[in-house]
C-alpha cells in the first residue's frame, strides 16, 4: 500500500451559468487545498455546469413549455466540452500542485448533457470520466444516462480511486461492481444534503472497507440570476444545498464532517493500511463473497444508438 497522505473534500458553491468562472474558482481551491498538504481533492456533483435545484424546465406531464426549452438551452450552453478551456484550467492546477482531483461537471455531448465525474492526475491531466448511470427523478428530464464503459477505478500512488455519484450510492449492484475493482478511495460527489446521507456514507465505508470522500455544494438562491425558475422561491438567502460533506474511514469512523455551516474545505489524514486492516474480517468481493449463490454480471461495453459496419 502507499504511504499515509492528506485528502480534502471541497464544500463550495459553483457559479451557475458560468462554467469558466467555476473552473477558475475550482483551480483556486485546488491550490488552497494542496497548499495545506492535500494530495487527493474531491469536489461536489455538477460543480461545473451547476446543479439546478428546484428547477422544473417547464415540463408538466404531457407538456413542454417554451420557457422550459429556453431553460434547457441555457443549461446546455453552460455545460462543458472535455477539450474546452475549463479542463485546461483544471489540468494546469493539478499539474502545478501535483494533486489528484475528482470533480463533478455537466458534460456536453451533442444535444445531450451528462452528469459526470472527471478524474485529473497532476502528471497526466484528464485521465478518465464516469457518467452517472441513473439520474434521479426530474434529473432524467435534463441528463442523459451513462453506461458501463465509464466506471473506472484508477490505480494511483495514493490508492485505487473511483467515483459513484449521489444516489448511485443506493444501487447495491453498482457498489459491488466498484468493490470488485478493488476501490480504496471511494469518491462520492453528491447533491444530497439530508441528515441521512451521513449514514449512507458510513455504510459504504464499512461495506467496502474503503475510505469514502463525499462532497456537496453549499449554495444559496442568490448564486443564480433572477430569471432562474426555482420552486423554492426567489429569496437570495434561501439555502438550496447546505453541504454535509464528509470523510469516512474503512471501519466507519468519521474523520471529517458532516459540515453544514457554509463553504469550507475539510481535511483528513489517510492511512492506506487501514483498508487491509478492515478487510481482515470482511471483504465483500473476496473471502466474504458467496459466488456459488450470488453473482453479478457487469456490461462494460459502450452502448451506442448507431453502430456502423462495413465500408472502406
Amino acid at each position: 500500500m502507499s504511504s499515509p497522505f492528506r485528502a480534502a473534500v471541497v464544500q463550495a458553491s459553483s457559479i451557475p451559468r458560468d462554467s469558466l468562472a467555476s473552473a477558475r474558482k475550482a483551480a483556486k481551491l485546488i491550490h488552497e487545498a494542496a497548499g495545506k498538504g492535500a494530495r487527493l481533492i474531491v469536489f461536489p456533483e455538477a460543480f461545473l455546469g451547476d446543479y439546478p435545484k428546484g428547477a422544473s424546465f417547464g415540463t408538466p406531464v404531457g407538456m413542454r413549455r417554451p420557457e422550459g426549452r429556453e431553460d434547457f438551452r441555457r443549461y446546455h450552453e453552460a455545460a462543458i466540452d472535455l477539450d474546452g478551456p475549463e479542463i485546461e484550467l483544471l489540468s494546469e492546477a493539478t499539474h502545478a500542485t501535483g494533486a489528484f482531483v475528482v470533480i463533478g461537471v455537466i458534460e456536453r455531448d451533442g444535444g445531450t448533457v451528462y452528469c459526470t465525474a472527471l478524474f485529473l492526475d497532476g502528471e497526466k491531466g484528464l485521465v478518465a470520466k464516469h457518467r452517472k448511470l441513473m439520474p434521479t427523478g426530474a434529473e432524467r428530464l435534463i441528463w442523459g444516462f451513462g453506461d458501463g464503459s465509464t466506471m473506472p477505478v484508477i490505480e494511483t500512488g495514493l490508492g485505487r480511486i473511483g467515483a459513484v455519484i449521489c444516489w448511485e450510492n443506493y444501487m447495491p449492484m453498482m457498489r459491488m461492481a466498484m468493490y470488485d475493482r478493488g476501490i480504496t478511495l471511494y469518491c462520492a460527489p453528491t447533491a444530497d444534503d439530508r441528515d441521512s446521507w451521513a449514514a449512507t456514507m458510513r455504510h459504504v465505508a464499512l461495506e467496502g472497507r474503503c475510505f469514502v470522500l463525499s462532497a456537496c455544494q453549499y449554495i444559496t438562491r442568490g448564486a443564480w440570476p433572477e430569471d432562474f425558475d426555482c420552486a423554492l422561491g426567489d429569496d437570495p438567502d434561501t439555502v438550496l444545498l447546505r453541504g454535509g460533506s464528509m470523510i469516512v474511514a474503512p471501519l466507519g469512523a468519521t474523520l471529517a464532517g458532516p459540515h453544514f455551516d457554509g463553504e469550507d474545505i475539510l481535511y483528513a489524514d489517510i492511512d492506506p493500511d487501514e483498508v487491509i486492516r478492515g478487510k481482515y474480517d470482511f471483504d465483500v468481493a473476496g473471502h466474504y463473497a458467496r459466488p456459488d449463490i450470488f453473482t453479478l454480471h457487469v456490461n462494460v461495453g459502450p452502448q451506442r444508438a448507431v453502430k456502423r459496419e462495413g465500408g472502406e
